[in-house]
């Protein structure tokens, strides 16, 4: 294939992502610029994705407005095109060296007149926008082309989109394809917007190699309930694997290249040895050292009983749990877990006698040949700052690294927030065989870690090799590796030669534990060239440009570890790659020139990771200067709600002023008995307040509220009059509670049956139905009468669900995924969907299945809460405490002497019930009040 120009179109990315962002609706009415049209186009072909981002606006005011056009993309993801067409003229992108685009943004830069277009934006995103000027009546189309190659993360690749229009768009389309010769494993998706009204815009088609996924909603289904604003803002996320075979190998070739794909299956893992250096100087101290301390010992727990380990903590000094490894024995995890659990922060950081000190334990281990034959040996340096005691140097350190390992360890470096220098990190790792991260500071920093943990949790193979015929392929990328993991997958990819073979094969060589393997593997050049003719899903010639991007990522790779000598080779090879195919990559600039002319131009190049992240930034001057005439500016992104406090007081029911009263007041649903209610107040006290919906049947209201101006308490009665309760002695009766959990009982005259739980000890069974392939598990804290935590694991899928009162984690194929309550959630994965409200209820659902939901309770009586809908779907075989209750459950007579009370049997068990006012939390805080029977365990 020739030479792709500069302007080609190209490119995807595992974070597709999207979109404009834009005012609201009225805000957008109001200043003219209209988005009449919104498409993502994503074709994914052998895991190499090419997304097209095409946005047309219109200008419906009668003065010159400025359109703003934002796209987040993958931060591994290469721009390849951009282009703008105002009035019929195409104003395109050009891709130049960085040193060329530089003259031309600086002398824009001095006039304060443009600004780089990318910043980073996210953790797996960058931000693209642009800015224009538009005049009335006038349309524009702008165009964003970018190209990845999807990476194999834990067993699964993903495509990551960000929905964020800000606006009605008339025209909003998505569509992704993706085409996987070794045919799809499983494909799944999950929305943080998506609502069971838009889940009707959503279409999922597949076949055994093909998929398609459009998402297509209406205006109407775009729409915030009872608002003219739309609901469209969050991620859209795809994952999906491919089929695999022992030997793990597959060979693809398209328009004379090939890719070899690399991911045996059925494997055991390799035992390893694995030092763990943690800094805990001061800056740690607080949340980031907490947060350590639950995810290392999360990790402990997850060692094999084959592994090796040993603690190294550090700050100013330091300090090695044991003289030397230990088995990963039970009682060796349960003294590290305390171990861990006792690290206090204090004093500075000293890096290099940390990472020497687990070097030195290694090399001992070795000379004294304690570590197993055929292990892998792994450091894991965890930190938050640069070096600030003993050598300080980073070219030092490194250097002194460097030569104490000496190629026989991996080192993976985690950099905990951004006052550590990543760029250190990175090349410290890359030196010796391994890689970095960032560990971002958030609530699921934990999560974080524990995920970095379990990509390398498993090494499957050592010393990996690729060997082709030399007559048959040239060009051919990286095709050597030190380690492969358990969910991961190695690319190579090459060019043929003009006479190869008719058949091309590969031979790959490995060592296992205790023994050499070879994986042989053969592809017809014919058959494999007739498999991507089909151009509703590909887009041809994708295999070269995949070669392209595959070998620029790595030569920027080994740039980093490289000498000075052979750095300037690899950049220049990287640099005209760069130049050929079209990318922006951290070698070249894309160059936007705006209508007014070529002296008014930006330039957009590629972000890397900085020690800060205010450095992320390309820093230039503003980001426009369009002006209109009266000033006024209008962009296509994200802006404030408009609402004034008036507005937010009219959002929903408010209490009284300065209420101390401990349970809030609501209108049409009482927090207390019957005999306490009274329909009226002094008007004083809930002035501006519609205490009393007129069409709401029955509807409740306080029994009390305070007097924001003398601070009495007063008390409506059922006539409308009023008492004032601080001249009295009576004490207020407390809140009604809500139970522990209340169960439907289906079959039975007694509906509802509410639990609490006053004794016990550990975690406990709820329920457990080996037909249903479910099981609830729980750990309930009687003083403090909540759930600490709540656990749900499905056999079929195996998904694990657990809710604690910050979150909820959902775990996958040792994947997590953490959640925050009330965020909006809509995953489908085949056999269960997950949805979570912004009310906080998280249900589990599936067609055959009992529904299982989770809540985070406010309202009085406040913790986790679990409820269960479709109960009739359990089995006979359904156990645990709760689950006894759906079977066959016998109710005595109400008793003699007051009818409240009776007896219920279950399996040989009685229990006394009283029939009790209660909260029902099952549709969300502040909850309605009950009458049930009352059970307690």
């Amino acid at each position: 294939m020739k030479a792709s120009a500069p302007g080609c179109p190209c490119g995807l990315a595992p974070v597709l992502f999207l979109l404009l962002a834009a005012p609201p609706t009225a805000a957008t009415q109001k200043n003219g610029i209209n988005i009449y049209s919104l498409t993502v186009d994503s074709k994914v072909s052998s895991r190499f994705a090419h997304t097209v981002v095409t946005s047309r606006v219109v200008n419906r005011a009668n003065i010159m407005q400025e359109a703003t056009f934002q796209v987040e993309l993958p931060k591994r993801a290469f721009i390849t095109n951009f282009s703008m067409v105002i009035g019929g003229v195409t104003y395109p992108g050009n891709i130049k060296e960085k040193a060329a685009a530089q003259e031309q943004y600086s002398a824009a830069v001095a006039r304060g007149e443009s600004a780089g277009l990318v910043k980073a934006s996210g953790r797996k995103t960058e931000q693209f926008q642009v800015s224009v000027s538009v005049a009335p009546a006038a349309k524009v189309t702008f165009e964003l082309v970018y190209e990845e190659l999807l990476k194999r993360h834990l067993g699964a690749y993903e495509l990551l989109l960000k929905v964020q229009p800000q606006q009605l768009v008339k025209h909003l389309q998505m569509d992704i394809h993706i085409f996987e010769p070794q045919g799809i494993n499983f494909l799944e998706t999950e929305s943080t917007f998506m609502t069971n009204e838009l889940a009707d815009a959503l279409t999922v088609s597949q076949n055994k190699t093909k998929a398609h996924i459009q998402f297509k909603p209406t205006l109407s289904q775009q729409k915030s309930p009872g608002q003219e604003d739309t609901v469209l803002d969050g991620n859209f996320i795809v994952r999906y694997d491919v089929h695999r075979t022992v030997s793990g190998g597959s060979i693809q070739i398209e328009s004379g290249y090939f890719v070899h794909y690399f991911a045996p299956e059925g494997l055991p893992a390799i035992p390893k040895n694995v030092i763990f250096v943690i800094d805990k100087s001061g800056s740690m101290r607080g949340r980031k050292i907490q947060q350590t301390r639950e995810a290392l010992i999360k990790i402990l727990d997850d060692l094999s009983p084959n592994d090796q380990f040993n603690l190294v903590s550090f700050s100013g000094e330091a300090a090695q749990w044991k003289p030397l490894l230990v088995p990963a024995s039970a009682e060796n995890v349960n003294q590290a877990r305390s171990y861990a659990a006792s690290i206090q922060t204090q004093g500075g950081t000293n890096i290099n006698d940390a990472m020497l000190m687990a070097v030195q334990l290694l090399d001992s281990a070795n000379q004294k040949e304690l570590l197993p034959e055929g292990s892998v040996s792994l450091i894991i340096l965890l930190t938050d700052g640069d070096p600030t005691m003993g050598e300080t140097n980073p070219a030092r350190i490194q250097k002194n690294v460097k030569e104490a390992i000496d190629g026989q360890y991996s080192l993976f470096c985690l950099g905990f927030g951004f006052d550590v220098s990543f760029a250190f990190l990175e090349k410290l790792a890359l030196d010796n065989g391994g890689l970095t991260r960032r560990i971002y500071e958030d609530s699921d920093s934990t999560l974080q870690l524990q995920d970095f943990y379990q990509e390398v949790a498993n090494p499957l193979l050592t010393a990996v090799t690729f060997e082709y015929p030399s007559n048959a392929v040239e060009k051919v990328s990286r095709d050597n590796f030190r380690l492969l993991f358990k969910g991961s997958e190695i690319v190579v990819a090459g060019k043929l030669r003009d006479q190869s073979p008719d058949v091309l094969s590969a031979k790959v060589r490995g060592q296992l534990h205790m023994q050499s393997i070879t994986f042989q593997t053969e592809s017809s050049v014919a058959e494999q060239e007739k498999e991507f003719q089909s151009p509703k899903y590909i887009f041809h010639s994708f295999m070269e440009r995949l070669w392209a991007y595959l070998t620029i990522q790595q030569l920027l790779e080994q740039m980093v570890s490289a000498s000075d000598a052979e750095k300037q080779a690899l950049e220049t090879r990287a640099l005209n790659l760069s130049l050929q195919y079209c990318f922006v990559t951290p070698l070249t600039s894309m160059v936007v020139t705006k209508p007014e002319g070529k002296e008014w131009s930006e330039v957009a190049e590629k972000p890397v990771e900085t020690k800060n992240k205010h450095r992320n930034f390309y820093l230039g001057g503003p980001l426009s200067r369009f002006r209109t005439a009266g000033d006024r500016r209008s962009r296509i992104t994200a802006g404030p709600s408009g609402k004034t406090p008036s507005d937010l007081w009219r959002a929903g029911p408010q209490g009284p002023l300065n209420s101390p009263h401990p349970y809030p007041l609501m209108a049409g649903k009482s927090l207390l008995p019957d005999m306490l209610l009274a329909p009226s107040i002094p008007d004083e006290v809930f002035r501006g307040v519609d205490l009393r919906a007129k069409d709401a049947p029955q509807a409740r209201v306080p029994a009390v509220a305070s007097d924001p101006i003398t601070g009495r308490i007063w008390e409506r009665k059922a006539s409308g009059s009023s008492t004032d309760l601080s001249r009295t002695t009576a004490a207020v009766p407390a809140p009604i509670q809500a139970p522990a959990v209340i169960l439907m009982l289906p079959g039975q005259s007694v509906d509802r049956l509410c639990v609490d739980i006053k004794h016990s000890q550990g975690p406990m069974n709820l329920l457990s139905d080996p037909d249903q392939g479910v099981e609830v598990t729980a750990q309930y804290e009687t003083e403090k009468a909540q759930f600490s935590w709540i656990e749900v694991t499905f056999k079929n899928p195996q998904l694990q669900v657990r809710a604690i009162p910050e979150h909820v984690v959902v775990t996958r194929n040792r994947r997590n995924s953490g959640y925050k309550w009330k965020e909006t959630l809509f995953s489908v994965i085949p056999g269960v969907k997950l949805t979570m409200d912004k009310a906080g209820l998280l249900l589990l659902s599936s067609p055959d299945r009992v529904t299982i939901g989770l809540l985070p309770w406010d309202g009085p009586g406040e913790g986790l809460r679990l409820l269960l809908r479709d109960t009739d779907r359990f089995s006979s075989r359904v156990g645990g405490t709760l689950g006894q209750f759906y079977q066959d459950v016998l109710w005595g007579p109400p008793a003699a002497a007051d009818d409240s009370k009776r007896m219920l049997r279950v399996q040989d068990l009685e229990y006394s019930a009283t029939r009790l006012l209660k909260l029902d939390y099952q549709e969300g805080s502040p909850g309605t009040e009950i009458s049930c029977w009352s059970v307690e365990l």
